[in-house]
């Protein structure tokens, strides 16, 4: 198994919904700590990993969140039922009969989510999806005291219990918070890779906190650093599955990275058109090293990207994106190859620029 699979592995076992990233972040630190010249972290919980280059003054910044989806405890009623609330973008028809994990003080607590059995749910409800306000997280306990006894509480996080795994022997990946460890899995490699190498501009690879929330984390990280490039790295849906229309996404797993043209989510003006100065230089260098990659174009695919171009100054910024299956689901899938094209093309990128352009 190669490092970065073994990254990805390792990443993907790792619970950290948005505000509780510490324990991601402590991987984060082992792997890439010893390899740069500077790691620090902010009152967020963004940490930063400086790789100094010939000019100081010139600043590039990589940003991959380690922030997955999840839950939050709201509410146990008398009989020791758990109930939460969203944390992130989810879709309901994929948390019931789910097995979930809360996270408390004391450690891991399993439930599974339930509702109405199929035998008693009217014409009308089987036509819906169950609302995550119909939903419930039964722990096989009977009181609230025993529900609290064994630590749970308001406030504790709650992710999908889903061991992650290749697939009979592929290079695809499968697991529960491949958005985005899939994305930090890229970031420690490039940073290794980057510690052995000479170059010009100052990289900091910023692992973020709180991008499923609003892309809060990139924001104050970009302010501190005040890049004149930025690249997120973060996965996009793909389609060539059944029921995805290819005019709404034609990028398909393992044909490579995609660069990102241009996206938007018109219901809160999150977006980034990447200016063609910076797509030019990304797709000259792929062609360059032949490395594949796929055109990126979408409604409704905010990333960090967007939260760092509008920072200070502003920071020219694009983001390399990596096609993943199912996302926003209780398991994503991701191919391995297109992990080492983004590797190779980020890693490319930067050794090519030896002054600033902008």
């Amino acid at each position: 198994m190669s490092s970065l699979a073994l990254y990805l592995r390792d990443l993907d076992r790792i619970h950290g919904v948005s505000g509780d990233e510490e324990r991601v972040a402590a991987y984060m630190k082992e792997q890439i700590g010893p390899d740069v010249d500077e790691h620090f972290a902010d009152p967020l919980g963004n940490h930063y990993f400086v790789k100094k280059g010939t000019s100081p003054d010139f600043k590039l910044m990589l940003s991959a969140h380690m922030d997955e989806i999840g839950f939050v405890v709201s509410h146990i009623d008398q009989k020791g039922f758990v109930y939460f609330l969203p944390v992130g973008y989810h879709d309901s028809r994929m948390v019931m009969n789910q097995v979930l994990t809360i996270q408390t003080q004391t450690g891991q607590v399993k439930g599974i989510t339930g509702g109405k059995p199929a035998h008693v749910v009217t014409p009308e409800e089987a036509k819906m999806a169950i609302s995550l306000e119909n939903l419930h997280l039964d722990l096989g306990t009977s009181s609230r005291n025993e529900t609290l006894a064994l630590g749970v509480q308001i406030g504790d996080y709650i992710t999908f219990d889903r061991a992650g795994q290749f697939l009979n022997g592929t290079k695809v990946f499968s697991g529960k918070a491949v958005d985005n460890r899939s994305g930090c899995a890229v970031l420690i490699e490039v940073m290794k890779r980057l510690s052995q190498m000479t170059i010009a501009p100052t990289v900091y690879g910023v692992a973020s906190v709180q991008e499923e929330v609003g892309l809060r984390g990139a924001g104050p990280a970009a302010f501190a650093i005040q890049p004149d490039i930025g690249l997120a790295i973060d996965v996009i849906f793909a389609g060539g599955t059944p029921g995805m229309d290819e005019r709404i996404t034609p990028i398909e797993l393992g044909r490579g990275p995609a660069i990102k043209m241009y996206d938007w989510t018109p219901s809160n003006g999150h977006g980034n058109n990447v200016p063609k100065k910076l797509t030019r230089r990304l797709i000259q260098t792929a062609e360059k090293h032949e490395i594949s990659y796929q055109r990126e174009v979408v409604l409704n695919g905010g990333t960090d990207a967007w939260a760092i171009s509008l920072t200070g100054r502003g920071a020219l910024t694009g983001c390399i994106s990596l096609p993943s299956r199912y996302i926003h689901s209780a398991t994503g899938i991701v191919h391995m190859d297109d992990l080492d094209q983004a590797v190779e093309l980020i890693v490319a990128f930067i050794q090519e620029i030896q002054e600033k352009w902008l």
